[in-house]
């Protein structure tokens, strides 16, 4: 039920060939003083994890933002809220879908900061898992097409920062989230003192972003030890959506495909192959968008088409119920199809709709979305509100894309009904800090 490289840089010691059966430490669970089985995983990358009595949670794109990816962890009660990014999950397993490169300027920061917390988690009993998006795949072939500017700076920053710890790849990957931010406010300072450095320093960032994601380079070998399609108990985890042919193929095959041409394992005197049916095409693993699509735009026999499908491919997996990103849900995560297909991306980055985060969680075999819950509730009179309704129409009117125009128009309406009817006192320097919360998202609005 539902509630609402350079050649002279090492590889990961992670990227080397594994065993293919990792088992995590069992853990006790003190709130019924049992011990957990241990987590089985199966696959290099993982592909196949048995993880009995666990609470699962999953978290949708991410895009590069950085402040969202920690509200969204803190509020899924795996990550701490006293900027010390401690694992807070106990034996729980953490799943990510994918896209957390481009359209923010933080991306390595957040893949820094889910290694550190899968580190933690494996001494609780618990695991944290990543699924390759779109995204990832775009940046190993070399499409910068949606790369921030910012996320140049970061990659010049990073490459920089790996070499000052010798290229001690665990050690440094792990500890570049606490130092990304000083990173950031330094370039902002030496950006408004000396115009003419951020040209040498953009194009440093597009050279130092080849290397690290190019087939073979330190952040894809990162990106090769996930998966694109990872089956955990009963649930598929997948960035775009699986079909029949992808499961007749292999997914534990297109795992390892897509994970030696990150790596840049490759036949002598060839270079390296980008496997098509997962990662290329409308219809691939990390592109396909057959089950995010709005339903109530579509035909009822074309409906029925898109269930049979979903249902083919979730028996040939020996799956009850698939879970997606890629497609931003703009009223929400959800689910369709007797909630077979489960679409979590919401647009939580700010380079989207930096939409309020959720999440999904999964306990005793049972789906619900996770939500931001408010903590202040700030009124306004009606002078005050008109000041707001102007600012939103105005954001409105600029933005090109008709679906942010309709998310703004329903925060307004949404908005009008909770605040201006109220009464109670306008408190001091409320409405700076309405309208920062209002625009970043992290605002949660009541409704009856």
């Amino acid at each position: 039920m539902i509630s609402l490289c350079l050649n002279s840089l090492p590889l990961p010691p992670s990227s080397y060939p594994k065993k293919l059966t990792e088992t995590c430490s069992s853990f006790s669970n003190g709130s019924i003083g049992t011990t957990l089985k241990p987590i089985v995983v199966n696959g290099n990358p993982p592909t196949f994890v048995s993880a009995p009595g666990r609470r699962i949670v999953a978290v949708g794109d991410l895009h590069g933002d950085l402040d969202q990816a920690r509200y969204a962890l803190e509020m899924a009660g795996v990550l701490s809220s006293d900027g010390e990014d401690l694992w807070t999950g106990g034996d729980a397993v953490l799943i990510q879908l994918g896209d957390v490169l481009d359209r923010g300027d933080e991306e390595i920061a957040i893949l820094s900061l889910l290694r550190s917390l899968d580190i933690q988690a494996k001494a609780k009993g618990g695991a944290v898992f990543q699924v390759n998006g779109n995204h990832e795949t775009m940046n190993v072939e070399g499409d910068f097409r949606y790369v921030e500017s910012g996320a140049f700076d970061e990659c010049a920053d990073f490459l920089e920062y790996l070499n000052e710890y010798e290229y001690k790849w665990d050690e440094a990957f792990v500890g570049w989230c606490g130092m990304s931010r000083r990173c950031k406010d330094e370039r902002k300072i030496s950006r408004n003192n000396w115009g003419p450095w951020n040209l040498v320093k953009r194009q440093k960032g597009v050279l130092a972003r080849s290397v690290l994601f190019r087939p073979g380079g330190p952040l894809a070998c990162e990106l090769a030890r996930h998966a694109v399609a990872l089956k955990v108990n009963d649930w598929i985890f997948c960035h775009g959506g699986l079909l029949p042919h992808h499961v007749a193929y292999g997914i534990e095959k297109m795992n390892m495909e897509v994970s030696q041409w990150m790596r840049g394992v490759t036949d002598e005197g060839s270079s390296p192959h980008m496997p098509f049916i997962a990662t290329k095409g409308y219809d691939s693993v990390v592109w396909n968008r057959l089950y995010s699509r709005d339903i109530s735009e579509l035909e009822d026999y074309k409906i029925n088409q898109i269930n049979a499908i979903l249902k083919e491919t979730l028996q040939a997996i020996g799956a009850k119920a698939m879970v997606v990103g890629h497609t931003p849900q703009y009223s929400g995560a959800n689910c369709e199809y007797n909630c077979s297909i489960w679409r979590i991306d919401v647009g939580m980055s700010s380079g989207v709709l930096n939409s309020r985060p959720e999440v999904l969680e999964i306990r005793d075999d049972k789906a619900k979305i996770e939500e931001v819950n408010i903590e202040d509730v700030y009124c306004f009179n009606f002078q005050q509100w008109s000041l707001i309704s102007s600012l939103i129409e105005s954001s409105s009117r600029n933005m090109l894309n008709k679906k942010k125009r309709r998310f703004w128009s329903n925060y307004k309406a949404v908005f009008d009904d909770a605040f201006c009817s109220s009464s109670l006192p306008l408190p001091s320097s409320s409405f700076q800090h309405f309208w920062t919360l209002l625009s970043s998202g992290k605002l949660n609005y009541v409704t009856n």
